[in-house]
């Protein structure tokens, strides 16, 4: 069993993949606060939001927890240069000067994830849906072609 999964948390950690371009902050554990650690309404939700690639035959896929957000409230863009980024903001709820909270665990602000898309994906053809929360963003690859082989006769 590796150490290295129960060292940064139960869930895989993706901060040895040289795809991801994700923010990785070495001191989130300390008690000092640090310039990523720093919870501000801005970034907690980005620092939250839940992210999964795994790779089949066929497709890259990636899938997203976004609850109680809606599909407009969420974008997926691609930039030239094979960059796959998932961005979106989830708002506070406003505040009546008659309620009394008694305590805020939702998180709320903006969240982006950026992840490098490997050569082998097809950029025009990326789609995505989403569906009770999660969105499901899945990039077809390119078939691998396979080299022609032609058999040589030897003579002589």
């Amino acid at each position: 069993m590796s150490l290295i999964p129960s060292f940064f948390g139960s869930r895989r950690s993706n901060i040895f993949d040289p795809f991801s371009l994700d923010v990785w902050d070495p001191f989130k554990d300390f008690p000092f606060p640090s310039s990523l650690t720093t919870h501000t309404p801005e970034t907690s939700a980005f620092v939250n939001t839940r992210m999964d690639w795994k790779e089949t035959p066929e497709a890259h896929v990636f899938k997203a927890d976004v609850p109680g957000l809606k599909k407009e409230e969420v974008k997926v863009e691609v930039e030239d240069d094979r960059v796959l980024q998932i961005s979106g903001e989830r708002n506070i709820e406003k505040e009546d000067k008659n309620d009394t909270w008694h305590r805020v665990e939702r998180s709320s602000g903006k969240f982006m994830r950026r992840f490098r898309l490997p050569e082998n994906a097809k950029m025009d053809q990326i789609n995505a849906s989403m569906e009770n929360g999660v969105l499901t963003v899945t990039v077809p690859k390119q078939e691998v072609k396979k080299p022609d082989v032609k058999a040589i006769e030897i003579s002589g």
